[in-house]
């Protein structure tokens, strides 16, 4: 018993590990409405100031109280209209700019919320008249608050195992019914709690996430009411009546327990299990896209299928521990309708799975190059352990069921006044439980596996979907024949305190013949930075052409070359060197398209 204990404490602190682990090194969640286009476009310079800056996404988006916010080229914010919709466009942001703009660069700051519930961020700029260096390089207000998305993230975490938990306790004592499962009460207890503090804190936390700002946002009363009316608050609230109406619905079977027939019970059970299961598809990716319903429906059976299998797990493996080493008193009905119910729930995985993963992808070429990609390998790869970990479970249960001992033959007492019967055959004493002692081990590794799988999957729903990145990409590619500006940013660090910063440099129209070059660089605080010299060179190594001196000149606050002309299109090797004192220097490349 003590092997048990120590072995369930190590899977405690591997699991807790894993999920910091996780936590900690996951960048701020990557929303999933990505920017298609922009009116003005990014980096353009018009003759006239626009009347609006007009935003198009790949889904529909949800404004923000700020959602758009516009700075002159000294950094003061420009009075606009309120943010809206274009009209029958929800997919768009658009916000009225004056009538009066000056010359220079204007930096738009926008925040949205997509479909799905995640936020999106970003920044762009357009120039009247010409360019000219802007202040604006690092917009806080705008970032993501480490501090509030890391707590949010957790909480989506605890509510995706507790609901596991719960979920899958139910079903096993549903259909498994083992023959005691008092000690599954606490568990499940437990779980209910953690999934209603954790919705609590979610929606507590939603308004701070939406905004980008810090938690200490989360009781302010207009910000509650506003996430009430939104659909993740909705959502959530739904979830925290559904804990509450399934409490009573627990505790009225728990003193009325013999006077409420089992089909009505069961029937309940089905039913909130599977309306708790929508306010998780309702708000995640299948809620945008393609085949919304169809994929709002494959969404649920999956997230009810793993709860059946990884919470079905833990109460096995409770029920496991708390049973009797005598072969005799093993659960073993149990235990092989588990099997069946997990093969049940693996099969409807499988399939749900291929669909969402064909949804979110789009190609085949996306499992590798985006993100979304990457991670659904990870989980493919940890699925297949988990199949075989299961695997391995099985044929235990299946010894386990042939090891079982027949019952023993009752006695029969002699006859009177007649001949003694013959003796019966001996029974061997039971054996040591080996099939009991393996199977409890497989399952441990079968669960530790299954929380590795639900972690990924969790980042899967924090993960821009593969098929939106294509998407997103190919409308921001430009059109054949209209030049496009190629911007170049280039990290740079002296070695010494406060000698690092980057250089962002602008080449007009980035293709072969004549073009314009400027050049801002900003310090180790994101501000514009003057130093005494920068120096900017191309060079093409598969033609042996260069280097090509640009020859920028200060202009009070960026570099610049009015005219620098590129002969041949090609990969060029741009050198730029930095001189930020009279002794200390660096040069730093990166390689540039130029197209025809």
């Amino acid at each position: 018993m003590r092997d048990q204990h120590r072995w369930l404490r190590r899977l405690t602190v591997l699991v807790a590990g894993l999920l910091l682990l996780l936590l900690g090194a996951t960048a701020p969640a990557s929303a999933h409405a990505a920017l298609r286009e922009t009116d003005p476009a990014d980096g353009t310079v018009l003759k006239s100031a626009p009347r609006q800056v007009t935003l198009t996404f790949t889904e529909s988006v949800g404004l923000l109280t700020d959602s758009l916010r516009v700075y002159d080229p000294r950094n003061h914010r420009v009075r606009t209209g309120e943010a809206d919709h274009a009209p029958g466009r929800s997919d768009t942001a658009r916000v009225s700019l004056p009538a009066r703009m000056g010359t220079g660069t204007y930096t738009v700051a926008w925040r949205v919320v997509s479909a799905d519930s995640h936020p999106v961020s970003g920044a762009l700029t357009f120039s009247v008249g010409k360019r000219t260096a802007t202040t604006t390089s690092v917009l806080p207000d705008r970032a993501e608050n480490r501090a509030t998305t890391s707590l949010y993230n957790i909480a989506r975490y605890i509510a995706y195992l507790s609901v596991a938990l719960l979920l899958g306790t139910a079903a096993f004592v549903a259909y498994c019914r083992p023959p005691r499962w008092s000690h599954l009460r606490r568990p499940t207890l437990a779980a209910w709690w953690t999934l209603f503090a954790s919705t609590i804190a979610l929606f507590l936390l939603r308004a701070p996430y939406e905004e980008g700002t810090s938690p200490d946002g989360a009781l302010v009363l207009s910000s509650l009411t506003r996430t009430a009316t939104t659909r993740p608050g909705e959502l959530l609230l739904a979830r925290l009546a559904l804990l509450l109406l399934a409490g009573a619905c627990a505790l009225s079977l728990s003193r009325w327990r013999r006077r409420i027939p089992r089909r009505a019970t069961l029937t309940t059970a089905a039913v909130l299990s599977l309306a708790l299961s929508l306010t998780w598809a309702a708000a995640e990716h299948a809620s945008a896209g393609l085949q919304v319903p169809l994929a709002i429906a494959s969404a649920t059976l999956h997230l009810l299928a793993m709860a059946a299998w990884l919470g079905g797990l833990a109460a096995l493996l409770l029920t496991l521990r708390r049973s009797s080493p005598d072969p005799a008193a093993l659960p073993t009905r149990a235990v092989t309708r588990f099997s069946r119910l997990a093969f049940a729930s693996v099969t409807v995985l499988v399939a749900t799975g291929v669909y969402q993963s064909w949804r979110g992808l789009g190609s085949w070429q996306a499992l590798t190059d985006t993100t979304y990609g990457r991670v659904l390998l990870a989980k493919l790869a940890a699925v297949t352990l988990l199949l075989a970990a299961a695997s391995r479970s099985r044929r235990w249960t299946t010894r386990l069921a042939a090891s079982r001992p027949a019952p023993l033959h009752h006695l029969v007492p002699e006859p009177a006044g007649g001949p003694p019967l013959p003796p019966l055959p001996e029974t061997p004493a039971p054996s040591l439980p080996l099939p009991h002692h393996h199977l409890r081990r497989s399952v441990l590794a079968e669960m530790a596996v299954a929380v590795v799988v639900l972690v990924l999957t969790t980042l899967l729903t924090s993960t821009l979907p593969g098929r939106a990145a294509a998407g997103a990409a190919q409308s921001a590619a430009p059109a054949a024949g209209i030049p496009t500006a190629s911007v170049t940013t280039l990290p740079f660090d002296i070695g010494t305190p406060g000698g690092h910063g980057r250089v962002q440099i602008t080449l007009d129209p980035g293709r072969v013949g004549t073009n314009s070059l400027q050049a801002v660089v900003y310090g180790p605080d994101g501000g514009l930075s003057s130093v005494p010299e920068l120096r900017i060179t191309l060079t093409l190594p598969a033609q042996r052409i260069g280097p090509l001196d640009t020859k920028v000149t200060d202009r009070g606050g960026y570099w610049a070359a009015d005219a620098f002309h590129v002969p041949i299109p090609g990969t060029w090797t741009m050198k730029v060197t930095v001189r930020v004192s009279e002794v200390d220097q660096v040069t730093v490349s990166k390689p540039v398209r130029v197209v025809r």
